[in-house]
């Protein structure tokens, strides 16, 4: 995977050399030599990662990344801190700044690509949801959605999943985010990700030290299962265990601490962790309500003509693979024009929202419906001959000429009525050519004068 990095420090050897790393594995490298300089690059470029020396005169490299993470522009691109500094303090700070992680000079190449690497996986997949949330944002979905930003509930306690064998380690974690999550414990065993299927945790920290339990294959299984996939994970590694920490970040581990874990790193690695998960969280949910909005029709809550042409499609593929018959119903409510003249479309609003309710209680769960435009619906009915949709079609007319609709009118119910058309796929029949027979099939309905169901091709 390459990307863009840009390597920040005052000193320009060391610039030369991080340069010639990052080239040799194919990476394009964009270089500053001052704070103003790298944020003038970043404000025009956006590279994909930042290597951000810490010493450096004028702006240091904590107000760079400050600075950085408040710009709503660019405050997803991850930033490495590349230090001499080595006391927690200064890891602390640089975390508490915005900072995803540390490199300590001189930095070691396996470490530095495999931490380039990982933190350009994750930058790629927030950028593939923000950009999805932008396609709603331009699609008019903005008022609908909720804005991603930090909240509150960044502040919020999350359910954390601790994995270790040692009991007076887990002790001690449990004392040190007592404050920020919700614990769960499990001492090691092969089947531990299995277990952490059933759970919606917001973090997993797993030990890499176990003696009974292989910490790297439980990362692994984690990311193969759906329900966990996308969980963050924190493993804890001894000093010096580079091998094994590489090995953990390519399999796709989030963040890492080194043992002996100091505890107000392992603190803020946690927080950073939960809240961008948050973060992730609110981009997915996003994501899924824009892909509603793309397909329901916003008035009856039933999906869309775009999305029924694209199902229908599929399905009749299907029905014929199989050598099975579907059946739509094409309907459409008799002087609905009549109704938005008389009372207003507000009333008109309301008479469309029943009439859909009345089609999902009289439809099968198999069935789709969709609002095909104006007072015009469609249903859809896999492996259904004709006479089983013509009999659910007039059942679905007797629902509505026998029960006025209740529309809040001071004057009482509205009588309504529908006309209905039914028409069955054929063998090597188009879905175009299916939605056609249904139309004619509901044209002769409504000229053989309404509130009625006539398949296609008959006078029934």
């Amino acid at each position: 995977m390459t990307a863009r990095v840009l390597v920040v420090d005052d000193v320009p050897p060391n610039v030369k050399l991080l340069e010639a790393k990052l080239t040799s594995e194919y990476f394009d490298v964009l270089t500053a030599y001052s704070g103003p300089e790298a944020l003038d690059i970043i404000s025009r470029e956006h590279p994909d990662i930042i290597l951000l020396d810490v010493m450096m005169p004028g702006m240091d490299g904590f107000e760079v990344c400050r600075r950085i993470k408040k710009d709503p522009a660019t405050m997803h691109i991850p930033i490495v801190m590349v230090t001499a500094l080595d006391q927690p303090s200064d890891r602390v700070a640089g975390l508490e700044a915005g900072a995803d992680d540390f490199l300590t000079k001189p930095v070691q190449d396996l470490a530095l690509f495999a931490r380039v690497k990982s933190l350009v996986r994750l930058k790629v997949m927030m950028d593939e949801l923000r950009n999805r949330e932008a396609t709603g944002a331009s699609l008019g979905w903005q008022d609908d959605i909720e804005e991603v930003q930090d909240t509150p509930e960044d502040l919020a306690k999350g359910t954390i999943l601790i994995v270790d064998e040692q009991e007076r380690v887990m002790e001690r974690i449990a004392k040190a985010l007592s404050d920020v999550g919700d614990l769960t414990f499990m001492p090691g065993g092969e089947d531990v990700a299995e277990r952490a299927r059933g759970k919606n945790f917001d973090l997993i920290i797993v030990s890499l030290t176990m003696r009974n339990t292989d910490g790297l294959r439980v990362c692994s299984k984690l990311r193969t299962f759906e329900e966990t996939r996308n969980v963050p994970i924190l493993v804890m590694v001894d000093d010096g265990n580079t091998k094994l920490l590489v090995r953990a970040l390519e399999m796709g581990v989030n963040d890492y601490v080194v043992r002996p874990v100091d505890r107000m790193e392992f603190l803020a690695r946690v927080k950073t962790q939960l809240k961008r998960k948050r973060y992730a969280d609110r981009l997915w949910d996003n994501f899924h309500l824009s892909m509603q909005l793309a397909t329901t029709d916003a008035v009856t809550g039933l999906y869309n003509r775009h999305y029924l042409t694209s199902h229908l499609d599929t399905r009749m593929k299907v029905a014929h693979q199989n050598a099975k018959q579907l059946s739509i119903l094409m309907m459409d409510i008799d002087h609905f024009k009549k109704v938005n003249d008389t009372y207003g479309h507000a009333v008109g609003d309301e008479v469309l929202k029943e009439f859909a309710y009345r089609i999902g209680k009289n439809i099968r769960g198999v069935d789709l419906a969709a609002r095909y435009g104006g007072e015009e619906f469609v249903v859809m009915m896999p492996e259904t001959p004709t006479d089983w949709a013509y009999m659910i079609g007039d059942r679905l007319r007797q629902e509505v000429c026998d029960n006025p609709f209740e529309v809040g009118l001071a004057s009482g119910p509205i009588s309504i009525t529908v006309s209905i058309g039914v028409a069955t796929s054929q063998e090597s029949q188009t879905p175009a050519e299916l939605l056609e027979e249904a139309d004619k099939a509901l044209y002769a309905a409504k000229e053989n004068g309404r509130n009625q169901v006539i398949i296609a091709g008959t006078s029934k």
